[in-house]
């Protein structure tokens, strides 16, 4: 039995890109993931926070979307039980090497790029390690997180 696509574009297409785009193609939930996987974010304040001032309704939306896909899983703060943390699923973490894939293509092409040199320049040497230290720190947090 075929599976039946997530996004109304890609039922029509069978797209893999569409499939993508129609789950995180918009500014916000990129801007959400790079939160979540690079500066390992994990409570709303924190994505609240950020530089390009997402809304606070823009942001409840997207993180309920990114969980309703199973991307992003919510739980209680152990440590704060009021709070809750936002924390990636295996699905969230295998988009780790499309966003720095992303990083990497846009500090190639945009000549006003704020990332720092070292850390494009280690991105065009070392992906994969860099990948695998992200992973590694968010399975550190999790563990934390028990």
């Amino acid at each position: 039995m075929p599976r039946k696509p997530a996004s109304p574009h890609a039922e029509k297409t069978g797209c893999p890109i569409a499939f993508g785009v129609d789950l995180f193609g918009d500014r916000w939930t990129l801007l959400v993931l790079r939160d979540l996987l690079v500066f390992r974010k994990r409570h709303y304040g924190e994505f609240l926070a950020s530089d390009e001032g997402i809304a606070t309704n823009v942001l409840a939306d997207r993180l309920q979307r990114l969980e309703a896909v199973g991307v992003v899983e919510r739980r209680k703060d152990p440590r704060q039980r009021n709070r809750v943390i936002y924390r990636p699923t295996q699905k969230g973490k295998d988009l780790v090497p499309v966003l720095l894939e992303i990083v990497r293509w846009s500090g190639k092409h945009d000549p006003g790029t704020a990332a720092p040199a070292e850390f494009l320049e280690r991105l065009e040497r070392d992906r994969d390690g860099m990948v695998q230290e992200l992973l590694a720190a968010m399975d550190a947090e999790a563990a934390d997180d028990c």
